[in-house]
């Protein structure tokens, strides 16, 4: 076999393996993502304890999930406690996010 399509399938493969790397950053671990605003509703929220937490760190998580309003799949997002005691399920609003970082939420009262 030519050497030539040899190092042809090789630089092909190394391009594809950075590509993925970079849409795998991008898309499933948020790094360098834009922030977004999407109108949500709340489905659930869950505090969850974080195992080995050490003293003076916090002994639980808390996560909601959410769904956009107009359509779209279901997330989940570790929020700090304060939006976690403010937020119920059913609850509507403008949810900011950047990748998988929840960033704010504005309620909207109907």
């Amino acid at each position: 076999m030519p050497i030539g399509i040899v190092l042809a399938v090789a630089i092909l493969f190394v391009i594809s393996f950075v590509y993925f790397i970079r849409f795998y950053r991008r898309h499933v671990q948020g790094e360098n993502a834009p922030e977004k605003k999407v109108e949500v509703e709340i489905l659930a929220k869950q505090s969850v304890p974080v195992i080995g937490a050490q003293p003076g760190d916090d002994n639980e998580e808390y996560w909601i999930y959410v769904q956009p309003t107009k359509g779209g799949p279901k997330r989940e997002f570790l929020v700090g406690i304060h939006y976690y005691h403010a937020l119920n399920p059913g609850d509507r609003g403008i949810m900011t996010y950047k990748g998988l970082s929840f960033i704010h939420f504005a309620l909207t009262r109907d």
